[in-house]
């Protein structure tokens, strides 16, 4: 049953939350939205009410009631004045113009890196996968491993890639979150060790979190030190020679925040080094196909038959697919479908379909996709230059992220008071372990031109509060664990 939260309770949450630089209904509001945006207040969880929250604060009740009906007002809380409402996240909608993301109340939604589907490609895919159903309609319908026709589709990319694979190294799941989970379910947990990069996909820190394991967290060079190619391989090789991971999560290509891609140089060494230490690389190429500069550069698997490998045409086609894959040798696909099958008994038939479709005629919306988003990067990099300067901006190679260094260490507070703007963010320490990049911020270039424009204005507004007000910054620390973003 869905909880509720006391006084007290509440207000050690708070913490010091009155900074004096702005009305305290807002402030209160204000650190009410972060704390449930972080996940240290839960959804679907009745607040205290306005009455006892004003008693146990010390202050009006109409402090907490403007406060609380703010919340109402942006969605984060439900019910009406002199209710227990509970607490939500807004719900998200497609605007009528442009291809970005936004929100019902206006709100351009930076949070999340993704795309709209790729229009008529993926719409001819759903009708011919229903001219296809009716030959299956006959069977149970649940398939652990995958319809036939979907895992042939995916082996024959790898082949094509160099890497000879049979539907057999083929387990399709629904997503690449999905894959991740019975991945960590079966190689890792128990409070095994689990490297990560640091940064990472803040998805993938909650799901390591989540099965048990302790995170290994191995950090990424600075932007300014081009020998190191993007990745610390020695460090890496280190922590691997001396934690002993049981397993490895990497983003190899196109890094989820960075926009970084690892050397052929560097994928031989860590491929040997993890074979030394019996560690396993988990390699998700979610990103793989998003290569804007033409890199080319040969999948980590092409480098050992033991290495994982999770893909998803969530990025290039559609996140509402969930359709993704896990590669692996046929040993190791026989324990994760065993796995699986505790968690559920297969994926939506259709999707399988679709995605079968889709993978057939790959590059068919790929080459628009990639131009539309060369000029976005290039305009929210513009952008960025002229009116945030002191921002410091990583040039991605491929992706859909930049990843920003900030002159102070505001990244949270600046998440907070951003919607005042119009735009939501991704905090920072939402990519790291233990509050880390407070000085960083990932700007995703899904938008399009004019929206990217619109955002990077109320970016650089909603920093100039912040550089008004420090107190504001230092009362919105981050929390000692990143909370996860979709």
């Amino acid at each position: 049953m869905p909880g509720s939260l006391n006084p007290t309770a509440m207000v050690r949450l708070l913490g010091p939350w009155s900074t004096g630089a702005a009305p305290a209904y807002r402030e209160l509001a204000d650190v009410v939205r972060l704390l449930v945006m972080d996940g240290r207040i839960p959804l679907d969880v009745a607040l205290p009410s306005e009455r006892a929250l004003a008693v146990t604060l010390g202050v009006s009740r109409t402090t907490v009631t403007a406060a609380y009906a703010s919340l109402r007002e942006q969605g984060f809380l439900s019910g009406g004045q002199g209710s227990r409402g509970r607490t939500g996240i807004p719900h998200r909608t497609v605007p009528v113009s442009g291809p970005g993301l936004a929100v019902p109340d206006g709100i351009l939604d930076l949070a999340y890196a993704s795309l709209p589907a790729t229009g008529e490609v993926v719409h001819r895919a759903f009708a011919d996968a229903l001219i296809d159903l009716p030959a299956l309609l006959p069977g149970f319908g649940y398939d652990a491993v995958g319809l036939p026709p979907l895992r042939e589709a995916i082996a024959d990319r790898y082949t094509a890639a160099g890497i000879p694979t049979t539907a057999a190294q083929i387990l399709v799941t629904s997503g690449a979150q999905h894959a991740l989970n019975i991945i960590l379910k079966t190689l890792a947990g128990r409070q095994q060790k689990v490297l990560v990069e640091h940064p990472s996909y803040p998805n993938a820190l909650d799901a390591i979190r989540a099965s048990g394991s302790r995170t290994v967290p191995v950090p990424m060079p600075p932007a300014e030190e081009p020998t190191s190619g993007g990745w610390d391989i020695d460090a890496m090789v280190a922590a691997m020679r001396h934690q002993r991971p049981a397993m490895a999560y990497l983003v190899p290509d196109f890094h989820n925040p960075t926009g970084r891609i690892m050397s052929t140089l560097q994928r031989r060494r860590l491929v040997r080094e993890a074979t030394g230490t019996g560690t396993v690389l988990v390699v998700d190429e979610t990103l793989r196909e998003l290569n804007l500069d033409d890199v080319s550069t040969s999948p980590l698997a092409a480098f050992s038959p033991a290495v994982v490998t999770i893909g998803s045409l969530s990025k290039s086609h559609w996140a509402g697919l969930r359709t993704g894959w896990i590669r692996a040798e046929e040993d190791l696909i026989s324990r994760f479908v065993q796995t699986r099958t505790t968690m559920d008994l297969g994926g939506p038939i259709v999707e399988q379909l679709a995605a079968a479709r889709l993978l057939r005629a790959f590059t068919e919306p790929l080459d628009a996709r990639l131009a539309e988003l060369r000029r976005n990067r290039e305009a929210l990099l513009g952008l960025l230059a002229e009116h945030l300067p002191n921002w410091h901006v990583e040039r991605p190679r491929g992706g859909l992220t930049a990843w920003c260094r900030l002159p102070t260490p505001s990244s949270t507070a600046l998440t907070v008071v951003a919607p005042d703007f119009g735009v939501r963010l991704a905090a920072g320490p939402r990519f790291g372990v233990g509050g880390a990049f407070e000085h960083f911020m990932r700007v995703p270039y899904t938008l399009a031109p004019a929206q990217l424009e619109t955002a990077v204005l109320a970016l650089r507004d909603a920093q100039a509060r912040i550089d008004a007000s420090p107190q504001l910054r230092r009362t919105l620390k981050a929390p000692k664990e990143a909370a996860a973003i979709a």
